[in-house]
């Protein structure tokens, strides 16, 4: 195969919803590319999570940096084992806990702000720090994704990081709730349809993760506004998406430009989808 998955480790995602641990980043590749991230930070005198919301998606569209580790073959040669040869990024973002931190990510379906007419993905996880149970790894309730698009809504989840408190609001059972910690340069993956969570930092270092949500060029979004995405393997013949452009260099102001449309173009669509689900 592809990415040299297995055909019971392909079995075990395609059942379980999920499939974790892989190796993708050695140890020099983590202190570089953790580097470039808190020397980013450093330039702004704060953190990432601290930033507008410009820092929160989309990030393999303004940092070189974040564009290599979503190319990397490792994590493109798995995805392809399990959603096909032609993959296109459909967003990314970057979940950071600070040591100690009491942030949670309450329970979700990532489906919940796509908008995808088949949410067939492969949404890869990819650690730049222990993500331990103590520092807040993901946890995933297996064969979750078999029920389908839950109905999500505002909840008063005491310290939730959820984006408007979004979490599911209708009946499960997390009693079987599988915990997936990793080590710096491993990645999971997992299906956008599947319930997941993240407990508190409560380690000395900072959980830092990236996530990006892969999809097959002929998954349609159903959302009233066309959206863009990257092709990153392969070949798009089916045209559902606007392309979207490799990053030339953080501080190219036609890469900022374009980082900032698909953003705001992102942001509308996310918000649509939210409501969508909230009301159903």
């Amino acid at each position: 195969m592809a990415g040299g998955l297995t055909s019971e480790q392909v079995e075990q995602f395609h059942r379980d919803g999920f499939f974790s641990p892989r190796e993708c980043l050695a140890p020099g590749e983590v202190r570089h590319y953790r580097k470039c991230l808190e020397d980013f930070e450093a330039s702004r005198g704060t953190n990432i999570p601290s930033l507008s919301i410009l820092y929160k998606y989309k990030l393999h569209l303004r940092f070189p940096w974040v564009n290599e580790i979503a190319r990397h073959p490792a994590i493109l040669g798995a995805v392809e084992d399990l959603i096909g040869p032609d993959i296109l990024i459909f967003t990314s973002a970057i979940f950071i806990k600070e040591p100690h931190s009491p942030a949670i990510t309450a329970w979700h379906q990532d489906a919940t702000y796509f908008g995808l007419e088949k949410p067939e993905t492969a949404n890869a996880w990819v650690a730049l720090s222990v993500a331990s149970q103590e520092s807040g790894c993901l946890e995933f309730i297996p064969g979750s994704h078999t029920r389908g698009q839950l109905r999500h809504g505002t909840e008063q989840v005491s310290n939730s990081a959820n984006s408007r408190g979004q979490t599911i609001v209708e009946p499960f059972d997390k009693q079987n709730s599988v915990s997936t910690p990793l080590r710096p340069g491993e990645f999971s993956l997992h299906n956008s349809l599947v319930m997941h969570s993240s407990p508190p930092n409560r380690s000395d270092d900072r959980r830092i993760g990236l996530a990006f949500f892969y999809i097959s060029p002929g998954t349609r979004h159903t959302g009233s506004r066309r959206m863009s995405a990257l092709l990153v393997r392969g070949e798009d013949t089916h045209g559902h998406y606007d392309l979207e452009s490799h990053p030339a260099a953080e501080t190219d102001p036609a890469t900022q430009t374009a980082h900032e449309e698909a953003v705001f173009r992102y942001r509308e669509a996310h918000a649509e989808q939210v409501e969508r689900v909230s009301a159903s």
